[in-house]
């Protein structure tokens, strides 16, 4: 394959993820605003929505309701990773597999990706002839060129007939995109653009289901035959499958990202430089607030600490009320877990288990978020009482005198020591870093594993939560209420000035880079109050 093969396929990417994606973004919004529902959770919670996906997900089912419009399909075009996206299951379902078992979860538009809102748009929006055939084609040629090309490369003669039939329905959703397409054509190459997008146009979840899918029937078949009260054997059983799916999914993106780099190493090509965000710029804009204080009843709390995992649910300590508190951004879907001691500081370890730290305890606990169940203890003798907690390199970070200790979550065993100059208290694990701050100390810490040294940053403030952007740099929320943009190579900072960043009482400030959410915190007066930032 030669450059302009790879030029070629970095056109038809650009086009689809720039272009398509957010147009079919658009459509969809458009679609439901116009049938007059709020939101799109509203208009897949909408019966013969629900129902229509249900089958496209679900063979050999039928619903105990408008069993008329049942189907039975050969093939099913919604896979297990995009269903989960859509609806969880609703608690005590029903004894036999029906849509009426199932809720639409508060995703947005710009959460789907261009194969699910595509598949929506064409089976569940009434599009017009022209409008459902353009949508068909363009999913059609992304499965057909992008999907499964592992080899980066669009041939001259497959080119020329697929930016034809691109631009034409693609005019045919939005006939304002004739220049927008016209300039993305004229773009040079541009290779680690290129590498970025390759492994986003993969369908990698279609490997991870087929893997996915075996594990959770044999997952089933053991619960099935096991005493279901014993919760410590149930508890076991998930956490072995938990670690075991993390472990797949892991490795296969790992596949991924090194079959690019063989591919662009063999043809000479060095990477660019990430494009940093300009320190202070306004990265994020206020969309809502949430106002949690009901969800604590009468017993009252605060939140010490928060993690928002990669579905976009948020996991939340409350430690006087000895639970962790799990609901969506918009406060609702809320659930609980009890807790044996004062949970205080949270970390994801994957998409379904979180492991907390207590409060005056050298202990972490480890919970099944899906289930409900506390998967395990782990004692660390030298653990420092309110330490704070993080995941680096799919291992437990907390800290001890001077020192932070590596734990692996799936042994319980102290797999490294690493020492530092003060008492680490809050932690942040990013890429080879972990970020830690010591009570009242101005002086942000980071231990890097690439040169095996300890950095530091003074601030303005002690800092007191800090989370990692898309570019590297970092938010840093200081005891002042400012938040301060650390630069990526941690030379340099500027105090943020976005509208609804600015000084406040804020506890902790967390990004999910999966979601491109930024959260806060805001008590005063007894009230508990989210904010919640999307990514401009």
């Amino acid at each position: 394959m030669d450059k302009e093969d790879k030029r070629r396929y970095f056109i038809v990417g650009s086009i689809y993820l720039e272009v398509v994606t957010p147009l079919f973004q658009q459509k969809l919004e458009q679609k439901y605003v116009g049938l007059n529902f709020r939101c799109l959770k509203d208009f897949l919670d909408r019966k013969a929505v629900i129902h229509i996906l249900f089958h496209l997900r679900h063979r050999n089912a039928w619903c105990c309701i408008d069993k008329g419009n049942c189907t039975n399909r050969g093939a099913l075009p919604l896979n297990h990773h995009q269903w989960k996206q859509l609806y969880a299951e609703n608690p005590g379902p029903g004894i036999h597999n029906c849509f009426c078992k199932y809720t639409a979860k508060s995703v947005k538009p710009a959460d789907l990706d261009l194969s699910l809102c595509g598949l929506i748009l064409y089976n569940c929006c009434n599009l017009g002839q022209l409008d459902e055939e353009a949508v068909h084609i363009l999913r059609r040629n992304k499965n057909d060129f992008l999907s499964h090309n592992t080899t980066c490369g669009i041939t001259k003669d497959e080119y020329g007939p697929l930016i034809d039939e691109l631009k034409t329905n693609i005019l045919q959703l939005d006939h304002t995109k004739e220049d927008e397409l016209a300039i993305i054509q004229r773009r040079p190459l541009d290779d680690a653009l290129c590498n970025k997008y390759m492994t986003t146009l993969l369908d990698i979840h279609e490997i991870l289901e087929k893997i996915d899918t075996k594990i959770d029937s044999s997952t089933n078949q053991i619960l099935e035959t096991v005493n279901m009260n014993n919760a410590g054997l149930k508890a076991k059983i998930l956490e072995n499958t938990a670690g075991l799916t993390a472990k797949i999914e892991e490795f296969m993106q790992r596949v991924v990202c090194q079959n690019c780099r063989g591919k662009f190493d063999k043809q000479e090509i060095k990477d660019q430089p990430v494009k940093h965000y300009q320190l202070g710029q306004p990265i994020f804009t206020l969309h809502h607030q949430t106002d949690l204080t009901s969800k604590f009843g009468d017993r009252g709390g605060y939140v010490s600490d928060i993690v928002m995992m990669d579905d976009g649910r948020l996991v939340m300590c409350l430690p006087l009320q000895t639970r962790l508190l799990i609901c969506n951004t918009h406060g609702s879907q809320v659930d609980s877990i009890h807790v044996l001691g004062n949970p205080y500081y949270v970390t994801a370890v994957n998409n379904s288990t979180v492991a907390v730290t207590l409060y005056d305890s050298k202990c972490i606990e480890m919970y099944d978020i899906h289930n409900k169940l506390k998967l395990k203890s782990i004692s660390s003798p030298g653990m420092w009482c309110w330490s704070g907690i993080t995941t680096i390199n799919n291992k437990l970070v907390v800290g001890a005198d001077n020192t932070l200790l590596i734990i692996d979550h799936q042994t319980g065993e102290v797999v490294q020591t690493i020492k530092t100059d003060c008492d680490p208290w809050r932690l942040h694990g990013s890429g080879d870093r972990i970020f830690y701050c010591s009570w009242y100390n101005p002086k942000l810490y980071w231990y890097s594993y690439t040169d095996d040294r300890h950095h530091t940053l003074t601030l303005p403030s002690p800092p007191i939560s800090m989370t990692t952007l898309q570019d590297g740099s970092l938010y840093v929320r200081c005891e002042d209420g400012s938040v301060q943009h650390v630069s990526y190579d941690g030379k340099q900072y500027k105090t943020v000035t976005t509208k609804g960043l600015q000084k406040c009482t804020y506890s902790f400030v967390s990004y999910n880079s999966k979601q491109k959410e930024l959260i806060i915190n805001h008590e005063r007066n007894n009230k508990c109050i989210f904010k919640v930032f999307y990514e401009k």
